[in-house]
Parts: C-alpha cells; sequence; structure tokens
C-alpha cells in the first residue's frame, strides 16, 4: 500500500484547521457556564473539530484511481 504524500498533507490541513476553528469556537462562543459539553472545555473542542476537518478531508478525497480503469 503506497501513502500518496499529497494525500496525506491535505489530511494533515484540514486536521489542523479543524483544531484551529475549534479553538476559536472555545474563545469566541465558547460556554461560560460550563454547561455546554463541548464548547465549555478548549480540548473537547479543538478534539471535536479536527475530527470533523478530518472527516471532511476523507469525504472530498478522490477514490482509487486504479478502479477506473
Amino acid at each position: 500500500m503506497k501513502i500518496n504524500a499529497k494525500r496525506m498533507i491535505r489530511h494533515i490541513l484540514f486536521t489542523a484547521l479543524g483544531a484551529l476553528a475549534g479553538y476559536l469556537v472555545y474563545v469566541f462562543i465558547g460556554c461560560p457556564t460550563g454547561a455546554c459539553a463541548i464548547t465549555s472545555n478548549p480540548f473537547s473542542s479543538i478534539f471535536y473539530m479536527s475530527l470533523v476537518g478530518l472527516l471532511l478531508s476523507l469525504s472530498i478525497s478522490k477514490g482509487c484511481d486504479k478502479c477506473n480503469t
């Protein structure tokens, strides 16, 4: 199984951008009372948004190049 470097960089970039978005959500929208499960804690906010970024990058990645031939 050959790992494509461009695909891997795209996954890492989307995950990092998701983590940054999670931190920004925590800072600007966060839950001051602590009642919100995701936005009250910076670690959970970063984790969930980075997971969303990774899933987004996986969903827009191209399929198998050999499958179409």
